[in-house]
């Protein structure tokens, strides 16, 4: 056994034996909750703001799902702490046929697939000592960067697909910088994964051209400093970064298997997926870097208007390789300001967005040194420069940045489960496109939340669309929390999507749920 995972191991016995040995003298609080959600629409999926950032869980154009979760919160305020939680979902959902080819008729079939009608939704354990902590299993992750109840979603990781299983560790929340006299916090963390898709995407392919990509692994980190948060102006700058690496391509033509490629997923290939470099089994991973990286420039600065009062301005640069990180991709990325108030009010919070990824670093990916060793042959001027064309999202060797179809970054890029035609990739990441989200509160017991998002999409860099296609979508949401029953919540959603992107298609949701709270 390496050092390393003697560390660890080390790590995770000391987390378990420090924290379970309170328990015979403590007592454990925990949370739980019960809920019922139905929703109906009138295209074969959920308009746009009522799947969306949902974590996967209502995609379908009629859904009766029941759900019930019990957690147990860490104490961040004592030195050793552990957590432990469970999600899990069921029910009915409807169909949607994909298309998929027969090899004896030689012709495309209708595919029904639905959502399983039973899964598991969390399912995790962890523990801290002083600033850091250990998760083991299945947990959502949120960077913190984002305002997921109004924005449009985090270009890497936005809470709309579900979330991977594996084990991460990091700092919890931000830490004081050593000699900094509290003026710079740090906070990171870093994971691996694996999506547990593979019978998903096996399912949903079409088996006649393309490829599909099985039993990969996950890599998520990221990194952000932070000013002192007690002052009135507050700069926060970091980076995300997410890799897809290892697993199993095969690639058809025409119905047929015409190449299979195992990647790697040895201690090697965990190192590139952290620090990206050379290796791999294909050829694309030799000359590049291997697997596939998304990742992002994020920041942000925060002025605290009055007390219970904020306005914030961000900024995030997607990349998918070196040119992205060195910002050569133009003005792309999320602009966005955002208002927010501790106060009751018609008004609590308003978001405003402005998305473009037209530039994607050029049209063209081309670099002689791509294909001999000289950076100038035959005594040529032009350097290796031409690294274009980055198809944000999408990879050569890799279905695409999503989980279960659902994408894992920004849902403003169409994710591939309304391709109904069995692609598992992106068709729609060249797009720009802006975003509205209002919330505030009727009344004592009623608080409304209203979303409104356009965007035109071009396709891809290497599959535009003939002419731009437009889509517009909105949604009213009212929640309802009675003061004569602490912990109940009604929701009541109504949402319509216009355009050629996702087409016409209205729907509502309703669900109950029940809060509440128990210790022994």
């Amino acid at each position: 056994m390496t050092s390393f995972r003697r560390s660890v191991w080390s790590l995770v016995v000391a987390i378990v034996v420090g924290s379970i040995l309170p328990i015979a003298a403590d007592s454990i609080a925990v949370d739980y909750s019960m809920g019922l959600t139905i929703n109906i629409s009138g295209k074969d999926f959920a308009p746009y703001h009522i799947a969306s950032n949902r974590r996967g869980t209502v995609t379908q154009q009629h859904s009766a799902l029941i759900s019930a979760s019990l957690r147990h919160e860490m104490d961040t305020t004592q030195r050793l702490s552990w957590g432990a939680g469970i999600e899990a979902w069921g029910g009915y959902a409807s169909g949607v046929d994909y298309l998929r080819y027969d090899p004896a008729a030689d012709v495309m079939i209708a595919n029904n697939q639905h959502p399983a009608r039973v899964w598991m939704q969390q399912l995790w354990v962890e523990g801290k000592y002083r600033g850091a902590f250990i998760t083991l299993g299945q947990k959502d992750i949120d960077p913190g960067f984002m305002n997921h109840s109004l924005g449009s979603g985090d270009l890497v990781m936005s809470g709309n697909a579900r979330a991977p299983y594996g084990v991460r560790v990091g700092f919890i929340n931000y830490q004081n910088i050593p000699f900094t006299h509290g003026w710079v916090q740090i906070k990171g963390e870093i994971g691996y994964y694996r999506h547990g898709d593979s019978k998903w995407l096996e399912n949903h392919y079409n088996y006649y051209n393309n490829f599909i990509t099985t039993n990969y692994w996950f890599n998520y980190k990221n990194t952000y400093f932070r000013t002192n948060p007690s002052k009135p102006l507050v700069f926060t700058i970091g980076m995300q970064a997410a890799c897809q690496f290892g697993g199993t391509a095969t690639y058809y033509n025409n119905g047929m298997v015409w190449q299979e490629i195992k990647m790697k997923a040895n201690a090697e290939s965990f190192w590139h997926a952290f620090i990206p470099g050379s290796g791999g089994e294909n050829m694309g991973d030799k000359i590049y870097v291997e697997g596939n990286h998304v990742g992002s420039w994020d920041m942000a600065l925060e002025y605290k208007l009055s007390p219970g009062q904020t306005l914030r301005g961000y900024y995030q640069s997607p990349w998918e390789d070196g040119s992205g990180v060195g910002k050569l991709n133009g003005y792309d990325g999320l602009w966005g300001v955002e208002y927010r108030s501790d106060s009751h009010g018609v008004v609590t919070g308003v978001v405003a967005e402005f998305l473009t990824l037209m530039n994607q670093s050029g049209p063209i990916h081309f670099a002689y040194k791509d294909f001999t060793d000289d950076d100038h042959p035959n005594g040529s001027d032009i350097g290796n420069a031409a690294t274009g064309s980055d198809d944000y999202y999408n990879n050569y060797c890799y279905n695409g940045y999503h989980n279960r179809g659902m994408s894992i970054g920004s849902p403003m890029a169409k994710s591939p489960i309304y391709n109904t035609d069995g692609y598992l990739r992106f068709t729609d990441n060249r797009l720009r496109g802006f975003h509205l989200g209002l919330m505030g509160d009727i009344g004592n017991q009623v608080t409304y939340r209203a979303l409104f998002s356009w965007r035109k999409s071009f396709g891809t860099p290497f599959i535009p669309h003939r002419k731009p296609i437009t889509g517009t979508s909105m949604m009213l949401e009212a929640t309802y929390t009675p003061h004569w029953l602490s912990g109940l919540e009604i929701k009541v959603q109504f949402a319509h999507d216009h355009g050629t992107l996702y087409g016409n298609n209205t729907g509502a949701l309703i669900s109950i749920f029940y809060n509440g709270n128990f210790s022994f």
